[in-house]
């Protein structure tokens, strides 16, 4: 019986010959009718997962999106503050949309379920098999295999964007919201950073590097919100929508 240390040496192995295949794949010598035959199936597969998520999300009404980690366990105060995020917005008016997996992410479509509301689910295929969590409901679970395809989901269909704490992948999506809404390549729906503690030393480095070195204006700075409770987040919302008419992003 392999001992606990062995089983983590082997994973290791495992995962450095994996990487190491990858790369010499990428560098690996094509013919022309390798490289268009996978091009190929690559169009058609991009296609059908565009086609599947505007087919299901256009029918869903007015959504909020919760970002955050994965690894976040039910235990941590981030998971009940997202819960109760998604409870509060749906008791609101709202559907809450994640990204399907667990932790945050779990804990969002839970409220959302808790509350009797939509809880869409926008799943990616992981190397160590993302599943959806249990409380999406069944008809709103759609998997991807390619993150700019799901991305673009999460902007077309989402009203506005809770981001919990959350590592490489949060600041991806919180990134790309800022993004699009800064190039106004969208609406300026409200983007709501949750846990002060937790966010300063990014908007610390915003303020004090990218717009000391005159690479953001300093209104780009108004294009996020930072609260610590789920009051002030959903409220952030609300007070936004109180100025419109609640209606989908597309």
């Amino acid at each position: 019986m392999k001992t606990k240390k062995k089983k983590i040496e082997d994973e290791l192995i495992k995962e450095a010959l994996e990487e190491e295949h990858r790369i010499r794949k990428a560098f690996k010598d094509k013919d022309w009718s390798e490289i268009k035959g996978a091009n190929s199936w690559m169009i058609f597969k991009v296609m059908s997962e565009f086609v599947e998520g505007f087919e299901k999300l256009a029918k869903i009404g007015p959504c909020v999106t919760i970002f955050g980690s994965a690894r976040t366990k039910s235990t941590n105060p981030y998971y009940k503050m997202a819960e109760e995020i998604a409870y509060q917005l749906v008791e609101n008016g709202y559907g809450v949309i994640t990204g399907g997996g667990p932790g945050i992410m779990e804990a969002g479509n839970k409220g959302a379920k808790r509350a009797g509301g939509k809880s869409v689910g926008l799943n990616i295929f992981l190397p160590h098999e993302q599943k959806g969590n249990i409380y999406i409901d069944p008809d709103k679970l759609i998997s991807f295999d390619y993150f700019f395809v799901r991305k673009v989901m999460f902007m077309k269909y989402s009203q506005g964007f809770i981001v919990m704490p959350g590592g490489f992948g949060t600041l991806d999506e919180l990134t790309e919201a800022l993004t699009l809404i800064q190039t106004k390549k969208i609406g300026r729906f409200p983007i709501v950073l949750v846990g002060k503690k937790y966010w300063h030393g990014w908007v610390d480095w915003v303020k004090k590097v990218l717009l000391a070195e005159k690479m953001l204006n300093e209104e780009d700075l108004d294009l996020f919100n930072l609260v610590d409770t789920p009051e002030e987040a959903v409220s952030v919302i609300d007070e936004f929508y109180s100025k419109y008419l609640l209606s989908p992003n597309f």
